[in-house]
């Protein structure tokens, strides 16, 4: 299932970080990325410490997301995946460059700077300041509604942008993160030789060239004028197949965002290719 919908959930979710660094001072964010369906934080920390912030990112939006769509304990399902990273021979270059390469992997954009769901584009940046406001500008009513909680402990210096987030270099540590990589070449360096820029290098196959939020906003008209009806659960295999196939050729989709958009498996989405050829 997928966690973000539209670009409401994303700047909600986006809040929701800022908000526990805001409350986390003993937790330092080095790196994060919110995906369709997943997200990664590189973070700095005790394990207890950095498990409360995650745990609680997700308690929030899990409840914003129960409200919005009707749907109970949906975080629950998702387990969380701690793994320590000591910087050794690099490691936590490596790891970074992962975390922000993702939207690139999934062909989103050209280069991390360029998602703004994320930290892609906090690092090497001198254009930080364009086009924001301070977080005092906000009357306490509009700060209540943007940010989706009544937080009071949001430093009033911070500042939003237009898309109506808190920018991430107001609380993730730049100065560590830049120090680490030392210049804008050599962590261009790590994302290119980053497992996912690898995989995509190899790849013969082709890439999703759509968001996964376009396709699922087509989904509906795509169900009434292919079948005359209203979900995947209710097409049959054979109809399953030809709208696996339709994706394919409307939207370019691999089968991970078939398999994304249509709540199902990546197993279950590339038989259903196979099968209608």
């Amino acid at each position: 299932m997928l966690w973000f919908l539209d670009d409401e959930d994303f700047r909600v979710a986006m809040n929701y970080v800022a908000i526990q660094a805001a409350k986390r001072r003993e937790v330092a964010v080095l790196a994060f990325v919110l995906m369709s369906n997943h997200v990664h934080f590189v973070l700095r920390g005790t394990r207890k410490d950095v498990m409360a912030f995650v745990n609680e990112f997700k308690r929030c939006y899990s409840i914003y997301y129960q409200k919005k769509y009707c749907v109970c304990e949906f975080l629950r399902r998702n387990s969380l995946d701690i793994q320590e990273v000591d910087n050794v021979e690099e490691a936590l270059e490596k790891v970074i460059a992962y975390v922000i390469d993702n939207p690139v992997a999934a062909n989103i954009c050209l280069h991390p700077s360029q998602y703004p769901w994320g930290t892609g584009n906090a690092y090497f940046n001198p254009q930080r300041f364009s086009n924001v406001r301070r977080i005092k500008d906000y009357s306490v009513r509009a700060r209540i509604m943007m940010l989706h909680s009544e937080c009071d402990n949001i430093p009033e210096e911070w500042v939003v942008d237009s898309n109506g987030y808190i920018l991430p270099f107001n609380y993730v540590d730049v100065t560590i993160v830049e120090k680490l990589f030392k210049s804008p070449k050599r962590m261009n360096y790590f994302i290119t030789q980053s497992s996912k820029a690898k995989k995509r290098f190899e790849s013969s196959e082709n890439v999703t060239a759509f968001r996964d939020q376009i396709i699922i906003s087509c989904l509906p008209e795509l169900f009434r004028s292919l079948f005359q009806k209203t979900g995947f659960k209710d097409l049959s295999t054979n109809e399953q197949s030809e709208f696996a196939k339709q994706l394919r050729f409307r939207f370019n989709s691999d089968p991970h965002q078939i398999a994304r958009v249509c709540g199902i498996s990546y197993v279950e989405a590339a038989r259903l290719l196979e099968d209608y050829h």
